[in-house]
């Protein structure tokens, strides 16, 4: 069982506006506040998400260079993976592969996909 993933972002603030407002809609709850960073728990697992160190911006993340990929959660339901989609338009946070949502997984994996502030790709999914 995994106890943490910590993820070093561009900038905080602008990631939590997004980040915050997901995991809560998973029922995530506000864990640890610092200075330069928050955690958000569910159950025993929690997330962080630090400010990385201004010298280490320069070259930015990118999913298909070598390390993570995308964070894939699990949805209690095609319902909520629906309430997300409509945010995240309004919210107007682009949805990848939308010409296939909300099956762009495949016909038997529901899902949406989309980016963060700095293009990590997040994925919520419910399998039947």
């Amino acid at each position: 069982m995994i106890n943490h993933i910590e993820i070093y972002v561009s900038n905080l603030q602008k990631s939590l506006v997004m980040w915050e407002w997901f995991l809560n809609e998973l029922g995530y709850e506000k864990f640890q506040k610092w200075e330069q960073g928050e955690s958000y728990k569910l159950g025993e697992f929690y997330i962080v998400f630090v400010q990385a160190e201004e010298k280490f911006l320069k070259d930015g993340y990118h999913r298909k260079r070598i390390g993570l990929n995308h964070l894939a959660f699990k949805a209690n339901s095609k319902e909520q993976i629906d309430k997300i989609s409509k945010e995240l338009k309004k919210q107007k946070i682009k949805i990848l592969y939308e010409e296939k949502h909300p099956y762009a997984g495949g016909e038997n994996h529901y899902a949406v996909y989309f980016e963060d502030y700095d293009r990590i790709k997040v994925e919520l999914c419910y399998s039947s």
